[in-house]
């Protein structure tokens, strides 16, 4: 059994990748470390008057082709390790799909949904006071991640202005409309996560409306890939969430779990189908399995019982690299998160630029221009696996390491 923190993991990609681009060795070791990185006390007043002290990060891997970019997640399993390796996941990914950020991350050790709402605001607001120092619109914009949402992107919006002495939308995204938000972000992910899973049926010449489809994760990214898919006539034969999941080999109603969802506060225990475990979901019968949970979901020990031809990464490192060596001598399709799930850093960026601008475009505006770098990002992808003869992970690691290092050779070393 592997010993590898999602930090390993990481590193070995850019290694593979550094190897594969005979890169540099001093510009190689450059990308092996993050830029900086901030840990944080977050003391907060409890409703009883009582004060606790959360942990928290914010980490910048690298700004050569611009500010840095990427989530913060609120979530007790947290660690330094991870937001690293996922601030580096965001280097490449905005590289990838050509979009003029640098990759950062932050998190907090936090189960918010044991907080109030007055905790979790006085939480947010404490911990965005704390990296003040680092974020801003020419410097590092914050994202939702796991646990947060578009309100706790308010509140760091709110503080952030608050100091300034004016409204600053720019300083993070996936806020709500109201405030400077982008239509179409709340969806965005999930989108992108569409237009790669139907370019790779494409591909291989699979039918859209004859595909099943297994979703580990139903929350923001999960429930609306399952909607979108759904509606593209994708057949959804199991999903899950933190609790457990549901299986029905004839189909799952998308809407009648959202509603179960609403009402219950988990779709586990739906009765359109059967109950499974989580780890037993990814092992289901079905053409394409989606996870879109947490990191090291796909593993040595289970990746010989997987029954999908295609993995489509929604959540970011759900595969581990000995699961990849399987999935690869097994001939399975693995499109890899910095591609597959590149759709919110996407359109995070066309909110950062109306906001710049203050000038916003339609739904239908945002939507298109997303489809459009999606798929070029995916042929792209998909021409260098073939031509090097190398994995889609791979590859698309070379092409966000390639236009990184590009950057980092011209502007130079200071001093």
């Amino acid at each position: 059994m592997s010993t590898d923190t999602v930090w390993d993991v990481a590193l070995r990609q850019l290694d593979l990748a550094a190897e594969s681009l005979k890169l540099s060795p001093g510009v190689h070791e450059v990308l092996r470390h993050p830029r900086r990185t901030l840990e944080v006390s977050v003391p907060t007043r409890m409703d009883d008057g009582s004060i606790r002290v959360f942990k928290g990060y914010r980490v910048h891997h690298n700004t050569s082709r611009g500010p840095s970019k990427g989530g913060i997640r609120y979530h007790p399993s947290v660690t330094l390790e991870e937001i690293k390796a996922l601030a580096m996941w965001m280097t490449w990914k905005c590289a990838l799909v050509n979009i003029p950020f640098g990759g950062a991350k932050g998190g907090v050790v936090v189960d918010p949904g044991a907080l109030s709402a007055a905790e979790l605001e006085r939480m947010s607001r404490r911990y965005a006071s704390e990296i003040l120092p680092l974020i801003g619109p020419e410097k590092d914009i914050p994202a939702p991640d796991l646990g947060t949402n578009e309100q706790v992107m308010a509140w760091i919006m709110d503080t952030f202005s608050t100091r300034e002495g004016f409204s600053v939308p720019g300083v993070v995204t996936g806020k709500p409309l109201s405030i400077g938000g982008s239509a179409g972000r709340s969806q965005a992910t999930a989108r992108g996560v569409m237009y790669i899973t139907l370019a790779t049926l494409k591909h291989l010449g699979r039918s859209v409306e004859e595909a099943r489809v297994v979703v580990q994760g139903y929350g923001n990214v999960g429930a609306n890939t399952v909607e979108l898919l759904a509606d593209q006539g994708c057949m959804i034969v199991a999903a899950s969430d933190v609790h457990g999941g549901v299986y029905n080999p004839g189909g799952l109603s998308p809407h009648r779990m959202n509603r179960f969802k609403q009402e219950a506060g988990t779709i586990f225990g739906y009765e359109g189908g059967e109950r499974v475990s989580n780890a037993e979901l990814l092992e289901l019968d079905c053409d394409v399995l989606i996870p879109a949970a947490l990191e090291g979901q796909l593993t040595e020990e289970n990746a010989d019982r997987v029954a999908a031809s295609v993995i489509v990464e929604a959540a970011n490192g759900p595969t581990m690299p000995e699961a990849d060596e399987i999935f690869t001598e097994r001939g399975l399709t693995v499109v890899p998160d910095i591609l597959a799930n590149a759709g919110g850093v996407t359109v995070s960026y066309f909110e950062w630029v109306q906001d710049l601008q203050a000038y916003y475009w339609s739904e239908d505006e945002v939507n298109d221009r997303l489809r459009s770098i999606m798929e070029a990002s995916y042929v792209s992808v998909l021409g260098l696996a073939e031509d090097a003869k190398v994995s889609m992970r791979t590859a698309a690691t070379m092409l966000g390491v390639d236009r990184v290092a590009a950057a980092h050779r011209t502007r130079g070393l200071y001093p």
